[in-house]
This record gives structure tokens, C-alpha cells and sequence, in this order.
């Protein structure tokens, strides 16, 4: 339940499809959410008041179409295999609510109300991220596999708009990874994380392909990235943080800045390791990225994967954490961390006594290509959730090689994603803050301050790139018609300069002040 100007709105979902099981219990994504208004006096409303009401739910409007919203009625998704595994017998009497991890809790902010209210038989806990899953079968064995992600809502937001970190540490597109197999009995579970370079940094769209980073106080980064590593210790206990972004350019001064502050965290539970992804492995040598494995081989046998036997009894468990991030913590991070669940789910093959000694995935076509599929699919709903559009190298994680259709979807991806961050997403923004309690909605705040969706002052009160547009067009339109009049009169030539001038003035002027043009969050305003 959501609490706006002149009422509460109650966010329901109406629609669910059977996605598969976790340990048992069904597991459902919701295909349809509605937002129904409750206790509302908008009639003896003021005009203010009413219109201030009109744009908050136009953004809710936009909050309905959320997507990779996952819930079951019996279990709790929010927690990982393990930390299922280690609830105590208090806590498993306790309402999925109060058992779940508040990292990833999607309606945490949306259940407040209804928990007040002690309805603990509606509160079920809803992740954002993926679910997907497979039964291949192995010899005359058959092997169940599930991957599991959760987002984290602490800094949710879209991919223009939320980078980096918070004063607190918390990071954009933080994604707990959980891959689980069970076969003959067994169940095996392997964590990995993704998350932004942990210190406070920005990218602000201002129509241009890729515009500058900036590191904002970048004096704070130690503070912030220790207080980040230090939140995953909590969690996860020993870290190793791959780094994945170039080591030149723009990219190379936040992976420096990075270097430099984990300087002063590393140690025999945190370890950093950088691995220059576009230069080793270019756009198409993805198998380089064994280089990688073998620098990171010693961490992931140390620190394992859980496992249980037959008899549900606990014979390992994981004691640590890779977390992997390249800018966007997608395309890159996906290949990465598809080919980090392979080798382990290799191990953990050799380990129940399925697989031989040198036995691999690659040896079982049908597995290797539902594998493939999973892992890609998994990187495409993250990918969604944050760009707008599916993973970009997504052909490799799905065949195994770069392929002339991946590389030509990749362009068109990169093209819908420029339309989006620089047009869309920050009316989408303002929707995730809003439904995620990150903008609170007060009625003597927001009827006397300017930073709701549709105050725009100054400049940006009259910004318009489709009119700026169409005039540059225009201008060059005319300009070419009296070009070519210019032989039979010679006072066409300077009309022609004149409309020319005309569209390079309002080209300069938008490409100047390219950020107002932009659809940019009103809620939580950006520089």
C-alpha cells in the first residue's frame, strides 16, 4: 500500500504464471500488477492538490509495467540455500515476511502499512530479478538446475541514473547470482554477486553516446568502499572483488580510484583482482577468460559451495563470495560469471560422483545447451531490469561464440539503450523511487517546491529536443531549397546561410546544454 496526496493506493497483483519450484514449493512470476486507489476525497480536493495527485499516479502508472517480479506462497525467496538451511526453529515459525532478507525485498516499503495493520496472511515477500531452471539429463541420471537472482532494493534505479555508490555504501545493480543442482539426493548451491564500482560516482546523460564519469567526493571513496566491503563481509565473509572495466579512458580513472581504495581493505578475507576484460579478450576471444579462472581458482576452492547429502546433512558449505563488476555489471559481468557457475558446477559434478576426474559440461551436449540458455536468459532479465534492453554479449553465453546475429543485435541494443537513458528513463526513476519509499510523498513539501515531474523551471521549462529537432531539420530543409534557387537568384544564397546558421545555432546550443533536454528524475533531482 502506497501513501500519496489525497489517498492510498493499494498495489496488487492480479495475474502469476508458474515459473518452476525451490526445494519443493512453486514458484510464481507476476505477469500482471494493478494499482487500485483506496480512501480518496479528491473531489473537495484543491486544483494543486489534484494535479499534484494526476502526475504521482501517472508514475505509478509506469510502476505497473515493473518486470522480474517473482513470489511463492510457501517459501522464502529472498534467502539463499544456505542461509535457508540455517534458519533456527524460531525463525522458521516466524511469517515469510519477518524471515526475509531486507536487501531483497522488493515490497518492503509497500508492506509497512499492511504490517501495521498485523495481516501477516497477505504479506508474501517478492523479489525482483530472475528465476530461471532446467532438468537435463546427465548418463541415466537427470539433473535439476535453477538460477536465481535478487536484486537489491536499497539502490535500485535505472542504468543512467543510479551508478556507483551511496554515502552508505549501498550500490546500483546489486544482484545476488544463486545457482542450486540437485541430483541423486543432493543439492548444491553456489552464491556469486554483481554490483557497481562501490564509491560514489556519476554519469549524467546529456545526449551524447557515452558521457563523462565523474567522481563525486572522490575523498569519501575509501570510507565508502570500505563501509560496502564491509556490509559483505557481514554477509557473504571472504570476498574476492573482480574488476572487470578497461584500464584506460574514462573507465580507467574510476578503476584506478578503485585500486587505490581497496588498498587499504585487502587482506586475508578481501582480495582485489583486476582483469582487463575488452583488452585480453576483445570482442570475440571470450575463451581468454580462462586467464581469469586461473588467477581466481585458489579463492573459489578455498572458500567452496554449500552441499547437502541424501539425508539433508550438511557436508560443505560456502565461505565466501566472488563479486564481480565491470560499468553496467551486465555484459561483461554475465559472461564472467557464467563461465565462474560452470567450472563450479563442474566441481560440485566430481564431487557427488557424477562426473570423472576430467569430465565437463562440454561432454554432455544437451546439458552444455540448457546450461547456456540459463545463464542467458538469467544476464537478459537483469540486463532488462537496468538498460532497458537484454544483455550485450549475450550470443556467447548463449552458443558459445560470438556470432554476426549477436553482434549486429548488440548495435541495435546499444542504440535502444541510448534512446532510453537519454528519453525515458528518468520519468522510470522517479516511478522506482516512489514505489520504493526511496521519495516519500509529503503534501506540505511537494505544494510548495518545484522538483514534482512536471515543475520545470527556467531553461527546461522550454527544452524540447523533438522541437529542437524537427527546427534543425527544418532549417536545413530550407536551406537546401534556396541553395538550389541560389543560380537564378543570387539573394537565395544568403537565405540559404541564414537557415544553415540557423540549424548549426540550435545544434551547438542542444549539443551546450545537452543535459536539460533529457528526461531526467524530478524526485530525486539530479546536478
Amino acid at each position: 500500500m502506497l501513501k500519496l496526496v489525497a489517498g492510498s493506493y493499494l498495489i496488487v497483483i492480479t495475474e502469476r504464471e508458474a515459473v518452476g519450484s525451490y526445494f519443493g514449493h512453486p514458484i510464481y512470476r507476476v505477469s500482471s500488477l494493478k494499482v487500485y486507489p483506496c480512501d480518496h476525497s479528491l473531489k473537495h480536493s484543491p486544483n494543486e492538490q489534484r494535479r499534484l495527485e494526476t502526475e504521482f499516479c501517472g508514475l505509478l502508472s509506469e510502476a505497473e509495467r515493473t518486470s522480474g517480479l517473482y513470489f511463492s506462497y510457501d517459501t522464502n525467496l529472498t534467502l539463499s540455500a544456505q542461509r535457508l538451511y540455517e534458519l533456527g526453529d524460531e525463525s522458521k515459525l516466524l511469517p515469510l515476511w519477518r524471515q526475509a532478507d531486507p536487501r531483497f525485498l522488493w515490497n518492503n516499503y509497500l508492506l509497512e502499512f499492511l504490517i501495521d495493520k498485523k495481516l501477516d496472511r497477505y504479506l508474501l515477500p517478492v523479489i525482483q530479478g530472475s528465476f530461471q531452471h532446467f532438468q537435463a539429463a546427465i548418463g541415466k541420471d537427470i539433473a535439476d538446475v535453477t538460477l536465481i537472482a535478487r536484486r537489491c532494493s536499497r539502490r535500485n534505479g535505472t542504468r543512467m541514473w543510479r551508478r556507483g555508490a551511496d554515502s552508505d555504501g549501498y550500490v546500483a545493480n546489486f544482484v545476488e547470482s544463486e545457482q542450486i543442482m540437485q541430483m541423486n539426493g543432493f543439492t548444491a548451491s553456489f552464491i556469486q554477486v554483481r554490483g557497481s564500482i562501490p564509491f560514489i560516482w556519476e554519469q549524467i546523460v546529456n545526449l551524447t553516446y557515452k558521457p563523462k564519469f565523474e567522481i563525486v567526493k572522490p575523498e569519501e571513496a575509501p570510507r565508502v568502499v570500505e563501509r560496502h566491503f564491509l556490509d559483505l563481509r557481514k554477509t557473504y565473509r571472504a570476498v574476492l572483488a573482480v574488476d572487470l572495466v578497461n584500464k584506460h579512458g574514462g573507465e580507467g580513472r574510476l578503476s584506478e580510484k578503485y585500486a587505490d581504495a581497496m588498498q587499504h581493505i585487502v587482506g586475508d578475507d578481501v582480495r582485489y583482482l583486476h582483469f582487463d576484460f575488452h583488452r585480453i579478450c576483445g570482442h570475440v576471444h571470450f575463451e581468454r577468460l580462462s586467464i581469469l579462472y586461473d588467477q581466481m581458482a585458489d579463492f573459489l576452492e578455498k572458500n567452496g559451495y554449500f552441499l547437502l547429502n541424501e539425508k539433508s546433512e550438511k557436508l560443505k558449505e560456502q565461505l565466501g563470495v566472488v563479486r564481480t563488476n565491470c560499468i553496467d555489471c551486465l555484459d561483461r559481468t554475465n559472461v564472467t560469471q557464467s563461465m565462474i557457475g560452470r567450472r563450479v558446477l563442474e566441481w560440485q559434478l566430481r564431487r557427488i560422483g557424477v562426473f570423472g576426474a576430467e569430465e565437463t559440461i562440454e561432454a554432455h551436449p544437451n546439458f552444455d545447451e540448457n546450461f547456456k540458455i540459463l545463464w542467458a536468459n538469467h544476464g537478459d532479465e537483469i540486463s532488462i531490469q537496468y538498460s532497458g534492453t537484454p544483455a550485450l554479449k549475450g550470443d556467447f553465453v548463449r552458443y558459445g561464440r560470438r556470432t554476426i546475429q549477436g553482434i549486429l543485435n548488440d548495435g541495435k541494443n546499444a542504440m535502444v539503450r541510448y534512446y532510453l537513458n537519454n528519453f525515458v528513463d528518468g520519468t522510470k526513476q522517479d516511478a522506482i523511487d516512489l514505489l520504493q519509499g526511496h521519495y516519500i510523498v509529503s503534501v506540505s513539501r511537494d505544494l510548495t517546491t518545484p522538483s514534482i515531474p512536471s515543475q520545470k523551471t527556467g531553461l527546461e521549462a522550454v527544452a524540447s529536443f523533438p522541437l529542437a529537432f524537427s527546427l534543425v531539420l527544418v532549417g536545413f530543409f530550407f536551406a537546401a531549397m534556396s541553395l538550389r534557387r541560389a543560380p537564378f537568384e543570387l539573394r537565395h544564397l544568403f537565405f540559404s546561410f541564414v537557415w544553415a546558421g540557423m540549424s548549426i545555432a540550435i545544434a551547438a546550443f542542444v549539443r551546450a546544454n545537452g543535459r536539460i533536454f533529457c528526461n531526467r528524475p524530478r524526485l530525486h533531482k539530479p546536478r
